[in-house]
Protein backbone atom coordinates (compact mmCIF):
# COMPACT_ATOMS: atom_id res chain seq x y z
CA UNK A 1 0.00 0.00 0.00
CA UNK A 2 1.37 3.45 -0.75
CA UNK A 3 1.16 5.92 2.12
CA UNK A 4 -0.25 9.15 1.18
CA UNK A 5 2.33 12.32 1.78
CA UNK A 6 1.09 14.25 4.46
CA UNK A 7 0.51 18.11 3.91
CA UNK A 8 2.90 20.55 4.11
CA UNK A 9 0.62 22.98 5.49
CA UNK A 10 0.69 22.87 9.46
CA UNK A 11 -3.38 21.41 10.49
CA UNK A 12 -5.36 22.46 12.39
CA UNK A 13 -5.94 20.56 15.34
CA UNK A 14 -9.71 20.62 14.75
CA UNK A 15 -8.74 19.11 10.95
CA UNK A 16 -6.84 16.53 12.58
CA UNK A 17 -10.00 15.52 14.81
CA UNK A 18 -11.79 15.33 11.76
CA UNK A 19 -8.87 13.31 9.85
CA UNK A 20 -9.42 10.55 12.90
CA UNK A 21 -13.28 10.18 12.33
CA UNK A 22 -13.12 10.11 8.50
CA UNK A 23 -10.52 7.06 9.22
CA UNK A 24 -13.23 5.20 11.57
CA UNK A 25 -15.34 5.50 8.83
CA UNK A 26 -16.66 2.18 7.48
CA UNK A 27 -20.26 0.98 6.00
CA UNK A 28 -22.37 1.63 8.42
CA UNK A 29 -21.63 4.87 9.68
CA UNK A 30 -24.10 6.81 7.40
CA UNK A 31 -26.63 7.93 7.90
CA UNK A 32 -27.43 7.56 11.49
CA UNK A 33 -24.31 8.80 12.92
CA UNK A 34 -22.55 10.73 10.33
CA UNK A 35 -23.27 12.28 7.26
CA UNK A 36 -21.06 14.72 5.16
CA UNK A 37 -22.94 15.16 2.44
CA UNK A 38 -25.69 17.45 2.64
CA UNK A 39 -27.52 20.25 0.72
CA UNK A 40 -29.82 23.70 1.43
CA UNK A 41 -32.04 25.82 -0.17
CA UNK A 42 -28.49 28.06 -0.57
CA UNK A 43 -27.63 25.76 -3.16
CA UNK A 44 -29.67 23.45 -4.79
CA UNK A 45 -31.16 21.66 -1.95
CA UNK A 46 -35.22 22.05 -0.42
CA UNK A 47 -33.94 22.27 2.88
CA UNK A 48 -33.95 24.82 4.86
CA UNK A 49 -30.72 25.16 7.34
CA UNK A 50 -32.68 25.32 10.74
CA UNK A 51 -34.46 22.25 9.41
CA UNK A 52 -31.89 20.59 8.72
CA UNK A 53 -29.86 21.12 11.81
CA UNK A 54 -32.83 20.01 13.32
CA UNK A 55 -33.46 16.53 12.05
CA UNK A 56 -29.29 16.50 12.90
CA UNK A 57 -30.07 16.78 16.20
CA UNK A 58 -32.94 14.34 16.51
CA UNK A 59 -31.71 11.55 14.90
CA UNK A 60 -29.36 12.24 16.76
CA UNK A 61 -25.76 12.31 14.27
CA UNK A 62 -22.80 12.80 15.87
CA UNK A 63 -21.19 14.96 12.86
CA UNK A 64 -22.36 16.45 10.28
CA UNK A 65 -21.43 19.32 7.46
CA UNK A 66 -23.10 21.05 4.83
CA UNK A 67 -21.94 21.07 1.66
CA UNK A 68 -23.68 23.63 -0.46
CA UNK A 69 -22.53 23.99 -3.84
CA UNK A 70 -20.23 27.22 -3.71
CA UNK A 71 -22.06 28.94 -0.85
CA UNK A 72 -21.48 28.48 3.06
CA UNK A 73 -24.72 30.43 4.26
CA UNK A 74 -26.30 27.63 5.11
CA UNK A 75 -23.44 26.61 7.88
CA UNK A 76 -23.73 30.38 9.44
CA UNK A 77 -27.46 29.73 10.00
CA UNK A 78 -27.36 25.70 11.01
CA UNK A 79 -24.47 26.85 13.22
CA UNK A 80 -25.91 30.14 15.17
CA UNK A 81 -29.65 27.55 16.01
CA UNK A 82 -26.98 25.14 17.12
CA UNK A 83 -24.84 27.37 19.30
CA UNK A 84 -28.15 28.56 20.50
CA UNK A 85 -29.64 25.67 20.89
CA UNK A 86 -26.50 24.19 23.16
CA UNK A 87 -26.75 27.48 25.23
CA UNK A 88 -30.68 26.09 26.22
CA UNK A 89 -29.21 22.25 26.62
CA UNK A 90 -28.90 20.36 29.81
CA UNK A 91 -26.62 17.65 27.50
CA UNK A 92 -25.10 19.99 24.90
CA UNK A 93 -22.24 17.68 24.85
CA UNK A 94 -24.75 15.13 22.82
CA UNK A 95 -25.44 17.53 20.10
CA UNK A 96 -23.91 17.19 16.79
CA UNK A 97 -20.73 18.45 15.83
CA UNK A 98 -21.04 20.77 12.87
CA UNK A 99 -18.28 20.96 10.39
CA UNK A 100 -17.75 23.81 7.63
CA UNK A 101 -18.43 22.22 4.51
CA UNK A 102 -19.05 22.77 0.47
CA UNK A 103 -18.59 20.91 -2.82
CA UNK A 104 -16.69 22.83 -5.66
CA UNK A 105 -16.71 22.49 -9.58
CA UNK A 106 -13.15 21.69 -10.90
CA UNK A 107 -11.49 20.32 -13.42
CA UNK A 108 -9.67 16.96 -13.10
CA UNK A 109 -7.54 15.58 -16.00
CA UNK A 110 -9.99 17.56 -18.62
CA UNK A 111 -13.12 16.26 -16.29
CA UNK A 112 -15.58 18.33 -14.76
CA UNK A 113 -15.81 16.64 -10.57
CA UNK A 114 -16.68 17.68 -7.60
CA UNK A 115 -14.47 18.34 -4.54
CA UNK A 116 -15.69 18.81 -1.11
CA UNK A 117 -14.03 20.64 1.49
CA UNK A 118 -14.51 20.05 5.42
CA UNK A 119 -12.94 21.71 8.30
CA UNK A 120 -11.43 25.05 6.22
CA UNK A 121 -11.89 28.55 7.77
CA UNK A 122 -14.71 29.90 5.26
CA UNK A 123 -12.87 33.49 5.76
CA UNK A 124 -9.51 32.57 4.73
CA UNK A 125 -8.62 34.62 1.37
CA UNK A 126 -7.91 31.12 -0.19
CA UNK A 127 -11.65 30.30 0.12
CA UNK A 128 -12.82 33.54 -1.38
CA UNK A 129 -13.10 32.49 -5.04
CA UNK A 130 -15.05 29.57 -4.28
CA UNK A 131 -17.75 31.30 -1.85
CA UNK A 132 -19.46 33.26 -4.46
CA UNK A 133 -22.51 30.88 -5.38
CA UNK A 134 -20.98 30.35 -8.49
CA UNK A 135 -18.25 28.17 -10.42
CA UNK A 136 -15.18 29.19 -11.22
CA UNK A 137 -12.97 29.91 -13.54
CA UNK A 138 -9.35 29.53 -15.47
CA UNK A 139 -6.74 28.62 -12.66
CA UNK A 140 -9.18 28.87 -9.93
CA UNK A 141 -11.03 26.05 -11.39
CA UNK A 142 -8.34 23.49 -11.54
CA UNK A 143 -8.58 21.01 -9.28
CA UNK A 144 -5.09 21.45 -7.68
CA UNK A 145 -6.19 25.13 -7.20
CA UNK A 146 -9.04 23.94 -5.12
CA UNK A 147 -7.29 21.42 -3.46
CA UNK A 148 -4.92 23.76 -2.51
CA UNK A 149 -6.99 26.53 -1.19
CA UNK A 150 -8.92 24.02 0.92
CA UNK A 151 -5.78 23.29 2.22
CA UNK A 152 -4.37 26.81 3.10
CA UNK A 153 -7.18 27.48 4.43
CA UNK A 154 -6.38 24.79 7.26
CA UNK A 155 -9.63 21.88 5.67
CA UNK A 156 -9.32 18.75 4.11
CA UNK A 157 -10.45 18.02 0.19
CA UNK A 158 -12.37 14.93 -0.87
CA UNK A 159 -13.60 13.90 -4.22
CA UNK A 160 -17.17 13.71 -4.45
CA UNK A 161 -18.87 10.15 -5.55
CA UNK A 162 -16.05 8.91 -7.78
CA UNK A 163 -17.95 6.98 -10.07
CA UNK A 164 -20.35 9.54 -11.17
CA UNK A 165 -18.27 11.13 -14.15
CA UNK A 166 -17.58 10.65 -17.25
CA UNK A 167 -14.23 9.13 -16.50
CA UNK A 168 -13.74 6.29 -14.54
CA UNK A 169 -12.60 6.12 -10.79
CA UNK A 170 -9.56 4.56 -11.93
CA UNK A 171 -8.51 7.65 -13.96
CA UNK A 172 -9.67 9.71 -11.47
CA UNK A 173 -8.72 8.96 -8.15
CA UNK A 174 -4.97 8.38 -9.12
CA UNK A 175 -5.30 11.65 -10.70
CA UNK A 176 -6.79 13.80 -7.26
CA UNK A 177 -3.99 11.82 -5.53
CA UNK A 178 -1.05 12.71 -7.26
CA UNK A 179 -2.41 16.33 -6.44
CA UNK A 180 -2.72 15.76 -2.89
CA UNK A 181 -6.17 15.12 -2.04
CA UNK A 182 -6.96 13.75 1.62
CA UNK A 183 -10.42 11.62 0.84
CA UNK A 184 -12.63 10.22 -1.58
CA UNK A 185 -16.62 9.78 -0.79
CA UNK A 186 -16.35 5.66 -0.42
CA UNK A 187 -19.58 5.41 0.61
CA UNK A 188 -22.54 6.72 -1.38
CA UNK A 189 -25.45 5.50 -2.74
CA UNK A 190 -25.66 6.14 -6.06
CA UNK A 191 -29.06 4.24 -7.26
CA UNK A 192 -30.80 6.37 -4.42
CA UNK A 193 -32.43 3.67 -2.18
CA UNK A 194 -34.99 4.08 0.08
CA UNK A 195 -33.88 3.65 2.89
CA UNK A 196 -30.24 4.74 1.82
CA UNK A 197 -27.02 2.40 1.76
CA UNK A 198 -24.02 2.69 0.08
CA UNK A 199 -23.72 0.91 -3.49
CA UNK A 200 -21.33 -2.41 -2.92
CA UNK A 201 -20.05 -2.68 -6.22
CA UNK A 202 -18.90 1.34 -6.38
CA UNK A 203 -18.36 1.04 -2.89
CA UNK A 204 -15.65 -2.05 -2.83
CA UNK A 205 -14.15 -0.77 -6.27
CA UNK A 206 -13.67 3.18 -4.98
CA UNK A 207 -12.53 1.56 -1.17
CA UNK A 208 -9.41 -0.55 -3.10
CA UNK A 209 -8.56 2.31 -5.17
CA UNK A 210 -8.33 4.43 -2.50
CA UNK A 211 -6.69 2.59 -0.18
CA UNK A 212 -3.81 1.97 -2.63
CA UNK A 213 -3.24 5.98 -2.23
CA UNK A 214 -3.40 6.22 1.43
CA UNK A 215 -6.63 8.31 1.23
CA UNK A 216 -9.56 8.71 3.63
CA UNK A 217 -13.04 7.09 3.00
CA UNK A 218 -15.74 9.83 3.92
CA UNK A 219 -19.72 9.01 3.50
CA UNK A 220 -22.88 11.14 2.98
CA UNK A 221 -26.28 11.00 1.62
CA UNK A 222 -25.96 14.09 -1.04
CA UNK A 223 -29.41 14.90 0.93
CA UNK A 224 -30.97 17.46 -1.77
CA UNK A 225 -34.76 17.02 -0.51
CA UNK A 226 -36.69 17.04 2.55
CA UNK A 227 -34.85 14.46 4.72
CA UNK A 228 -31.23 14.71 5.74
CA UNK A 229 -31.60 10.20 5.57
CA UNK A 230 -31.55 10.15 1.96
CA UNK A 231 -30.84 11.68 -1.76
CA UNK A 232 -33.87 12.45 -2.82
Amino acid sequence: MLIQTPPLISEPSATTELRDIFASIDAFSCPHRLNFHLHTVHSDGKMQPIDLIQQAISQPLSDLAITDHHAIAGYYIAKEYLDHFAAQSHYPQSLPNLWTGIEINASLIFTEVHILGYSFDPEHEAMQPYVQSKTTAGLDYQAISVIKSIHLAGGLAVLAHPARYRRSPEDLIPAAAALGIDGVETYYGYDNSDPWKPSPKQTEEIRQIADTYGLLHTCGTDSHGFKISRRL
